[in-house]
């Protein structure tokens, strides 16, 4: 059984527990579900992996709208704690956070798209460039305003994605002069592939091709290690880490250990209760047969909410359970677009009532328990959360 309690996640303290019953209680009666972040968490995730990376200094990752959390509270709590260099994916995303702070150093990861540069400019963006054409782009751009603005300079060094290949970083080493002429290259990076495996040589190698690289263009900061790059040591984070997944509440991310405070604390609304027979089957498909007189629990959320269909169960398969008061509430057949079905048998009739909640991460289950459900990772599950749920920031 995956997840019963599982060390962090089973004792919330009081006070924190007595704030997630008044948000649930003072939840809008329509409301399907409610998704509660813990900001305090967030805000002690970003100390440990702070202390982890040592002497280099920590920005913060939150492209997809803060790992589905919401960036603009994320972004306002990390800033609270220091944190001054912030990724986003997208020039959209990166100028959303511009309109929180004017100061901090924003990036974008996706780069510069041909004719984009105006916008990165106005907004203070600073784009990722991982390709000759973006940096001739971004240089004439420059140029044409007589000004020197930042940019981050992306090495390709084993994960063939973006970043310029090993070829055209030489070439670009050549004229790194001139090129500083035109704009500032304010960060050199890479990306570890397989960093969640530290016993991977990839790892020391693309750590090598990066530390070979990125001295060809002189002195400029350095960036390689993500939230798993920080667990592989000293020598992989260089002048600036760049957690993401380690913020929001995931263990999951590395085969080294990280303790990660819970952030997501997930509720389904109780739409019905009734009872069936045994031999009756729950859901699309008929997938799951009662085997005893079973009293059903229906849960406004499902697969448009972000809880996965693969989180069903079956006959033969187990799914993502609920819990209510400690009890678990076993997932019964399909999860559909809108609502999942839960066997609320053993739940005490006091405790159970159309209108109250079922938790369905949080306490008892983490992101990593459900992503282990639903055969995907935490990143998937916390990206997917949609938007029908109340959501209520906790800063504890």
């Amino acid at each position: 059984m995956i997840g019963a309690c599982r060390s962090g996640m089973g004792s919330m303290n009081k006070d924190f527990a007595a704030k997630v019953e008044r948000a649930l209680a003072n939840a809008p009666p329509h409301a399907p579900g409610v998704l509660i972040v813990r900001l305090s968490a967030i805000r002690e995730n970003y100390r440990r992996l702070s202390e982890a990376a040592s002497t280099a200094a920590t920005a913060a990752v939150l492209k997809a709208d803060g790992y589905g959390l919401g960036a603009a509270p994320v972004f306002r709590t990390l800033a609270e704690e220091g944190c001054h260099t912030f990724f986003a994916a997208t020039l959209s995303e990166a100028a959303a956070l511009r309109a929180l702070d004017p100061n901090a150093a924003i990036y974008a990861l996706d780069g510069l798209f041909p004719g984009s540069a105006p916008l990165a400019a106005e907004a203070a963006i600073r784009p990722v460039l991982g390709n000759p054409g973006e940096i001739s782009e971004w240089a004439a751009f420059c140029k044409s305003r007589s000004q020197r603005l930042p940019a981050a300079i992306h090495i390709e060094t084993g994960m063939t994605r973006l970043g310029l290949t090993p070829a055209e970083t030489r070439e670009l080493a050549a004229g790194i002069v001139g090129l500083r002429a035109s704009f500032e290259p304010s960060l050199l990076m890479s990306h570890l592939a397989c960093a969640d495996d530290p016993e991977n040589s990839r790892n020391e190698e693309q750590r090598a091709s990066f530390e070979q690289l990125s001295a060809l263009l002189g002195t400029i900061p350095r960036s390689l290690a993500n939230s798993a790059g920080i667990l592989l040591g000293p020598a992989f984070h260089f002048d600036l880490v760049r957690p993401g997944i380690g913020l929001y509440g995931s263990s999951g991310f590395s085969k080294r250990k990280f303790e990660a405070e819970p952030v997501v604390w997930l509720y389904g609304r109780i739409a019905q209760i009734r009872s069936a027979p045994p031999g009756e089957a729950v859901g699309y498909g008929a997938t799951q047969t009662l085997r005893r007189r079973t009293r059903i629990a229906t849960a406004c959320v499902g697969y448009a909410d972000g809880y996965f269909r693969s989180l069903s169960a079956s006959d033969s398969r187990e799914g993502s359970p609920g819990y209510i008061g400690g009890y678990r509430l076993p997932l019964l057949g399909r999860i559909s677009m809108d609502l999942a079905t839960f066997d609320a048998t053993d739940v005490p009739e006091e405790l159970l009532h159309r209108g109250g909640f079922i938790e369905l991460m949080g306490e008892h289950l983490s992101v990593d328990d459900v992503a282990a459900y639903a055969g995907t990772i935490g990143y998937e599950v916390l990206t997917s959360l949609g938007h029908r749920y109340h959501r209520v920031y906790l800063d504890d």
